[in-house]
């Protein structure tokens, strides 16, 4: 058991008793736990096996390979349209994970299997470059911006491209692009945790913590 890990629990204000009874559930499958992304990870051999996730909804499963999975119950889902390896486990309620804690006991252990025989997920061809031209306008006023954007790694500038294209109305895309730039400078991605950047990042004043 992970000490950051019981903080983050202690310290949520939904979903608690059901993030808990996972953990125990993925506990009792050896694997080791600790803090990725903001979240409690859980790995074998140093390998990234699944998450737990809260959101407003739902709190989930994040399996790392999961299309990598049989899923003969059809219980995955696979979190966005762009989504390629991840699949997610979604749970409202502590009795459903009481219920399906076998399956999601056998969904583990084949993740697990496929971690330590060190089977890889090929994904799909490359996708095709997307092109947001208020974001590109915004940088030939912003060269600071331009320059902490392209320093991203390509999954993040992809995931604040689909954001940002994703709005049908022009002015929505450019408020889109602001409410996210004090992160970009950060130098984080859309869902990356924001703790702790100020030793890091002199210039940043936390504001983007407010974003998420």
């Amino acid at each position: 058991m992970n000490k950051e890990v019981d903080i983050y629990l202690a310290k949520a204000k939904k979903w608690q008793k059901e993030m808990l009874f996972l953990r125990d559930i993925l506990l009792a499958c050896q694997l080791e736990e600790e803090i990725k992304w903001g979240k409690p990870t859980y790995t074998i051999n140093k390998g990234i096996v699944v998450m737990i996730q809260a959101y407003k909804g739902h709190c989930d499963l994040g399996f790392f390979k999961g299309a990598l999975l049989q899923d003969k119950t059809g219980i995955l889902i696979k979190a966005g349209e762009n989504t390629q390896a991840a699949r997610q486990m979604r749970f409202t309620d502590i009795k459903e994970i009481e219920k399906q804690s076998k399956i999601i006991k056998s969904y583990i252990k084949e993740a697990i299997a496929i971690e330590n025989n060190g089977i890889k997920f090929i994904g799909e061809a490359k996708a095709e470059p997307i092109q947001v031209v208020e974001l590109q306008q915004i940088f030939k006023k912003d060269a600071a911006l331009k320059k902490a954007f392209e320093t991203l790694t390509p999954g993040r500038q992809r995931a604040y491209l689909i954001h940002f294209s994703g709005a049908k109305q022009s002015e929505t895309r450019i408020a889109r692009i602001h409410k996210q730039t004090s992160k970009i400078m950060c130098g984080k991605g859309m869902n990356d945790c924001t703790c702790g950047l100020s030793k890091r990042m002199p210039n940043c004043d936390g504001s983007h913590n407010k974003l998420k």
